[in-house]
């Protein structure tokens, strides 16, 4: 069998080299890894990193239309059987790809394997556990519980249900995992841990947190025709931030606040209104 492993890169230079080496240590059975870069162009000095790395990577560095993209462009650039997405940030544990193998090969009915994760520091020292949970297709629509990099799939879920959603930015990860549990793909949960999930105040997700949850809502309307209350209320919560958890002298005011910016969620996402009523709700930190 042979691993596809595929690393969108964009400025990651601070980090790539990690991420490179942590795929360069897998070994695994009767299997061929390969690790393919697709580079956004970057301006840092990762390109310097990819080409002097030893064992060689195949890599490409030019212009592309973001990171999910990068990711369906490096997919269809490979041809193993199995795939594992690892951003340029991310970091694999030793022996990950063996584990997974194994549960693959002892799973056949299996397409996706997702195992746990811890969060990870600047220096990839773990800080905290990923919330990972086993399999529930009507709890992931409550929270996402699959972290990215301790994934792995069937190259055969790609042929029959395509690629990720390249009008996604943050939740293309989560769309996919529903968009595949909702279409009935076999899911596995390996109860080890697999990635370091590197979380800082620069990355994407963390820096943009109220854009990333409007993006999770807009996927929802899209695909289930409404936003379950519980996303409301977690747009809401951010849109607030640190106000709410904060001393305020004036806590019920405070709290008032979410309830009322819960319910302008659920009238812009989940009601018909106009767009000068949806002028009037837009609202803001």
């Amino acid at each position: 069998m042979k691993v596809s492993i595929v690393t969108p890169s964009y400025n990651q230079g601070q980090f790539i080299k990690r991420t490179l080496e942590s795929v360069a240590c897998q070994r695994a059975l009767n299997c061929e890894i390969e690790h393919v870069v697709f580079d956004g162009g970057s301006t840092d000095n990762t390109v310097e990193i990819l080409k002097d790395f030893n064992p060689a990577v195949r890599w490409v560095s030019k212009k592309d239309n973001g990171q999910t993209d990068a990711i369906n462009q490096a997919i269809l650039a490979t041809d193993g059987e199995i795939i594992g997405w690892l951003n340029s940030d991310d970091i694999y544990y030793p022996n990950a790809i063996a584990r997974v193998m194994e549960y693959f090969r002892e799973h056949p009915e299996v397409d996706m394997i997702y195992g746990m994760a811890d969060h990870i520091d600047l220096e990839d020292v773990a800080f905290e556990a990923y919330p990972t949970e086993p399999w529930n297709i009507d709890r992931l629509q409550e929270t996402c519980f699959i972290c990215q990099p301790a994934l792995f799939f069937r190259r055969r879920v790609v042929e029959q249900h395509g690629l990720l959603d390249e009008t996604l930015n943050f939740c293309m990860d989560y769309e996919y995992w529903l968009r595949l549990g909702r279409a009935g793909v076999h899911f596995g949960y390996l109860e080890e841990k697999l990635a370091g999930s590197r979380l800082y105040a620069d990355n994407k997700t963390l820096g943009a947190r109220v854009k990333v949850h409007k993006e999770i809502n807009d996927m929802y309307k899209k695909m289930l025709g409404k936003v379950p209350d519980l996303w409301l209320y977690n747009y809401a919560h951010i849109v607030i931030g640190d106000r709410l958890d904060a001393k305020s002298p004036r806590p019920k005011i405070i709290k008032i606040e979410l309830r009322i910016r819960s319910l302008l969620a659920a009238l812009w996402w989940n009601y018909s209104v106009t767009p000068a009523m949806k002028k009037a709700l837009l609202f803001k930190k």
